[in-house]
């Protein structure tokens, strides 16, 4: 069944605002139990979507490339973290951003339940099992997504910082050169259709893991 824009967007827009928002408060929480309350301080350790949202990054982009068939992901607000309050900086900031994926594939298993739920309500023939299995179906895709996506090994992504974390501070203070670049990289990847090719074999390996879970 192929479902109409208005349904496409009814049930992506659950999972992109609870994968973004949960990433972002990931990363301050774990900024948090390593000494850094900023994110807290600021009012940021909420699920309320409205405190991270990015009209760009959350609703604009996200709901473009869903109308273009393009892959699905965005950005919200980034959690403020200050390095200086954190004990052990290098390494803290490496398990900061690592969190924020982490989170998302906890989510992308959460999903993959519901997805479960909804293909044994359908055989049900119970009301709205369709839209709830397309649902899970659709957060475990921007999760697992967004998963690989942050782990390249690009600053301003996760990746980006985990490898900064593990690698010498001279070679690490190179790498940090190129982060206000990163964003224009990955958009210009996007715009070549390269993103796909390169996140999609990762994607397809981390959809399998979770699949089998649930035995989808």
């Amino acid at each position: 069944m192929e479902l109409t824009p208005v349904q496409l967007f009814a049930v992506w827009a659950l999972p992109v605002l609870f994968a973004i928002t949960v990433h972002e408060v990931a990363h301050g929480w774990v900024a948090s139990l390593f000494g850094d309350k900023t994110a807290f301080i600021l009012g940021r350790l909420t699920l309320n979507p409205a405190k991270h949202v990015d009209l760009l990054g959350t609703i604009i982009v996200p709901g473009a490339l869903l109308l273009l068939g393009g892959p699905v992901f965005g950005w919200a607000k980034p959690v403020p973290i200050n390095a200086f309050n954190l004990r052990h900086p290098k390494r803290d900031m490496a398990l900061i951003a690592a969190a924020g994926p982490a989170a998302n594939f906890i989510m992308a298993i959460l999903w993959g339940g519901i997805a479960k739920v909804g293909i044994l309500l359908l055989h049900r023939d119970f009301p709205g099992a369709l839209a709830i299995s397309y649902m899970g179906q659709a957060g475990m895709a921007i999760n697992i997504f967004l998963i690989v996506l942050n782990l390249l090994p690009l600053p301003p992504l996760d990746g980006g910082h985990i490898l900064m974390g593990i690698l010498p501070k001279k070679l690490s203070a190179k790498i940090s050169l190129i982060a206000p670049f990163g964003f224009f990289v990955v958009i210009a990847l996007l715009a070549f259709g390269l993103l796909g090719a390169i996140v999609n074999p990762g994607a397809r390996f981390l959809h399998g893991i979770v699949a089998s879970i649930w035995m989808l």
